[in-house]
């Protein structure tokens, strides 16, 4: 329902407002809330959060409600041209937003600091949760690596489909994960995933990098270095970013456009 580049978020909002008996506006249902709302005869939870970087809501769903609901979303979204995306949809936008996946972007020995994630923590309160002490005295000593975003502007030549007559075709460097990241010519790390932003044109890969010397990875550190990341024993430039090129304030999500 939801595309950075065609931004169908509006319609996505009409298409709700008919499915749910709650105020989707922004002023009576904020960002990050979330009520419990009638769809279709039957009680959901609406929240009003997206992991695709647009305005929008997740509904969840008792399992045997799942089927009449979504039956009724489709079919209020049938003259918007509503349809299945499939999760590599998702994994699109996601990346493309800076949202980290579980599966890929975080395992369990990565800290909220290193990830990017220290607005989930209450670093700036007294209350004591459990791995505080340890998050305060990473902060103190500063981050021996950290998650950064790289954008790759190379494109590689493809044999075109029939006769070579026709000229060559360029497509933009695909990349899935694990390619190696140097910098200035030193490996400092790896992409944990990687997938094409269709809104930005470029191939989007995630990665954690270390300083080969032990020291801090700051964010000058980043700023200051030059990126290739390695694909099938081809290097090519990569732009580091500390965050997501696309809309990093964070504007859209809370319905803000324009």
């Amino acid at each position: 329902m939801l595309n950075h580049k065609t931004g169908l978020v509006f319609s996505e909002l009409t298409l709700l407002q008919e499915v749910l008996n709650s105020d989707l506006s922004n002023d009576a249902f904020p960002f990050s809330t979330h009520e419990i709302v009638n769809a279709a005869g039957h009680k959901v939870r609406a929240m009003r959060l997206s992991f695709v970087g647009e305005m929008g809501w997740e509904l969840h769903i008792p399992k045997e409600s799942c089927l009449p609901v979504y039956h009724a979303v489709m079919a209020a979204g049938a003259k918007y041209g509503i349809c299945n995306a499939g999760y590599r949809a998702i994994d699109s936008l996601s990346i493309e937003k800076g949202y980290r996946h579980w599966h890929a972007d975080l395992h369990p020995d990565d800290t909220p600091l290193e990830a990017g994630l220290a607005f989930t923590c209450k670093m700036k309160t007294s209350i004591p949760f459990l791995g505080r002490q340890a998050l305060e005295a990473q902060k103190a000593e500063g981050l021996r690596r950290r998650i950064v975003c790289f954008t790759v502007d190379d494109q590689i030549w493809m044999w075109p489909r029939g006769s070579v007559m026709n000229g060559p075709v360029f497509m933009k460097v695909p990349m899935s994960g694990l390619e190696a990241i140097f910098r200035n010519g030193v490996p400092v790390g790896h992409l944990r995933r990687s997938e094409f932003g269709f809104a930005i044109d470029k191939t989007i890969g995630y990665g954690y990098i270390r300083n080969p010397d032990g020291g801090v990875v700051s964010p000058d550190f980043v700023r200051s270095g030059e990126f290739t990341l390695e694909r099938m024993g081809v290097t090519y430039k990569a732009t580091a970013h500390l965050k997501s090129p696309f809309d990093p304030e964070n504007k859209r999500v809370k319905g803000i456009y324009g």
